[in-house]
């Protein structure tokens, strides 16, 4: 089975999917701050923005369509790494893969194939921290915490571990980075999965797994 070329179309999908699903979103939001038809601003006094509950929508869809592509992109390098576990025939002692494993599929694969494979991650050209961030917007995407909002955010362990949160809007980064605002270290920043860092995420899976295949074939086939 060739891992690497199923692994490579469902990234090219989710780079196709995302632009053509969000891109009647963009457009409304295009349109409204452009005051085009059918979004010409009424006349008003109240000082709102016309349409804010339309922008408002889009910018959800936008959102939510984000996070659901990257939760696309977690578990398709999570299915990559389990095809070569079970390809490699990767025997584990009784407890070791959940003991490995309890800190997420990805720290559980390093560990493994750096004993099966002989390599030292220091050497990979891919960006791991964005890999780890991938399956943290992933979990926090796949268990919100409340009902009342289609958003959801990061942790305050999310952000003690990356202080710098890589999906997450650089307005709040900001924000974050403000010396003046270190009081607001109670508020935790929303998960936001935009186009630019959907596509770096889905680069650096694809500079992981072409780092990973030759390795994988000459543990696998001798050569």
């Amino acid at each position: 089975m060739d891992v690497l070329a199923f692994l490579k179309d469902r990234m090219q999908f989710i780079r196709g999917f995302y632009a053509t699903a969000g891109a009647p979103f963009c457009e409304t939001m295009r349109k409204i701050e452009a005051g085009e038809a059918p979004f010409e601003p009424p006349y008003s006094e109240d000082g709102e923005p016309p349409f804010l509950e339309e922008w408002i929508e889009a910018d959800t869809a936008l959102d939510v369509l984000g996070r659901a592509c990257v939760s696309m992109v977690a578990a398709s390098l999570k299915l990559y790494l389990e095809a070569w576990e079970g390809q490699l025939g990767v025997v584990w002692e009784k407890g070791e893969r959940k003991k490995e494993f309890k800190n997420g599929f990805l720290q559980g694969y390093k560990k493994c194939f750096a004993n099966v494979l002989r390599l030292s991650w220091d050497d990979c050209p891919a960006d791991l921290e964005i890999l780890e961030q991938v399956t943290l917007a992933r979990n926090r995407d796949q268990h919100p915490d409340s009902i009342t909002r289609m958003g959801v955010n990061h942790t305050p362990s999310d952000r003690q571990k990356y202080p710098r949160l890589f999906f997450a809007s650089e307005a709040e980064r900001r924000m974050y980075d403000d010396p003046e605002m270190a009081g607001i270290s109670w508020m935790n920043p929303s998960v936001r999965v935009s186009r630019e860092s959907l596509l770096r995420a889905v680069e650096e899976v694809e500079k992981l797994v072409e780092w990973l295949e030759p390795k994988m074939f000459a543990a696998r086939y001798g050569r």
